[in-house]
């Protein structure tokens, strides 16, 4: 294996890792923000640099600079000190001071690697340049002001979503990163764009101003919300549940969310029950919980057990469908179920509905046949890992059922047992 020196330490790397990879298999912490693990390298925000011989004699971009053997990389030297505070100074020229408003402050890379690598002055004193603000939609919003144009959001929405809605428009400083026809984001994970941005220019449009970062709980725990059961974490402001953010698994939901458990708190918030109606005389009349209670314990004394149903919606989780049935098996209920569609529930042997390929594996298949399933609507996350294998070419989907938009090519096959 190749051997580089980072700061005199000898580090072995595979081959095809760049400067910035190798730097931190060493140890070095780089500063950056256009730099992304999972997106492509765009090399645009220029603050990792750092000094590389034998190369040119001034700093490099370390996330687009090839490592090769026998290299040897500082991360700490007087040159890349003065460039990364020169960087930093003209990324904060047009950046205005809303840290005290903003709802990424606690939270926010700019503000830590400004602390970290900064100048403890400005010299700028002109007016700073405004940009007007975008509309994204219901979910995600816009301080396009705090945008440094990192473009992480426009990878993210191409190369993961598949949807091709965000972009840079213009040149020097007029640049500016827009939703192109000012339409509203129609991507299931679009709320990983504030994620994934380093500044406040993205933030989440329910959650701002409910809080901030450090006087939040977390909990870690997983997603009920589809099959997929991804890796979350609740953070909660006494006993309310304030947000939901995703956690790093790289076998299920690498570092993504689909909107839908993002934004399920609005449920326990905004739109909750607030208070029980009962029907008296045909009307219906507010009450108290006890009331209500008392008014439903009432009618099921009354009914008797072989006259009484239950039927689990869509989007309950497994907790309340276990509570619901035991309560009803209690009083002596037989008639449970939870397909409001009556699709019968086959008893073959284990193997033949296990996800035997593992949600991972899918990168390493060369044919899938998705049969009667819209996985972008009903496994947002399970389809961007099926997009993530295709975009490497290897991929070829067949798709039986009903024709949708999955961001990705397939063959149609049909629609029917027949084509089965």
């Amino acid at each position: 294996m190749p051997i580089a020196k980072v700061n005199g330490r000898e580090v072995e790397f595979e081959p095809g890792m760049t400067v910035l990879q190798v730097a931190e298999l060493a140890g070095e912490e780089i500063p950056r923000f256009c730099y992304h693990e999972r997106l492509s390298i765009a090399g645009n925000c220029r603050m990792c640099l750092v000094e590389v011989k034998p190369g040119p004699p001034k700093p490099q971009a370390s996330c687009a600079l090839p490592a090769a053997d026998k290299q040897e990389i500082f991360t700490n030297t007087p040159m890349v000190k003065k460039a990364r505070e020169g960087v930093m100074e003209f990324l904060l020229i047009n950046h205005p001071l809303d840290c005290p408003i903003c709802d990424q402050g606690g939270e926010c890379d700019l503000q830590d690697e400004a602390m970290g690598y900064g100048r403890d002055d400005s010299r700028y004193v002109e007016n700073k340049r405004a940009v007007e603000d975008k509309f994204l939609g219901p979910l995600i919003k816009t301080q396009m002001n705090r945008c440094i144009q990192c473009t992480r959001c426009v990878r993210f929405s191409t190369e993961i979503a598949g949807v091709s809605e965000m972009g840079m428009i213009s040149r020097g400083e007029d640049a500016e990163i827009t939703s192109y026809l000012e339409e509203a984001l129609t991507s299931e994970l679009s709320g990983n764009l504030a994620d994934v941005c380093p500044v406040g220019a993205l933030t989440h449009k329910p959650w701002q101003y409910n809080y901030r970062p450090w006087e939040l709980k977390h909990t870690d725990t997983i997603d009920v919300m589809d099959a997929l059961g991804s890796a979350i974490r609740v953070d909660a402001k006494g006993s309310q549940v304030m947000r939901i953010l995703p956690r790093v698994n790289e076998d299920i939901n690498e570092e993504w969310i689909s909107d839908k458990t993002r934004y399920v708190p609005d449920g326990l918030i905004r739109q909750r029950l607030d208070r029980p109606f009962i029907r008296v005389g045909g009307k219906l009349k507010p009450a108290t919980w006890a009331e209500a209670f008392a008014a439903v314990a009432g009618k099921l004394r009354a009914t008797s057990a072989d006259r009484i149903g239950v039927i689990a919606g869509d989007l309950q989780d497994a907790e309340s469908m276990k509570a619901a049935m035991d309560l009803f098996s209690s009083l002596g209920v037989k008639n449970l179920d939870c397909r409001q569609d009556g699709a019968k529930l086959g008893h073959g042997p284990r193997e033949s509905w296990l996800f035997n390929t593992t949600i991972a594996g899918i990168e390493k298949l060369d044919r899938l046949l998705l049969v009667g399933t819209n996985p972008r609507r009903e496994a947002p996350l399970l389809n961007a890992r099926i997009r993530k294998a295709w975009l490497k070419g290897k991929l070829n989907v067949g798709l039986i059922g009903e024709a949708a938009d999955l961001r990705y090519g397939f063959d149609y096959l049909g629609a029917g047992p027949a084509s089965l």
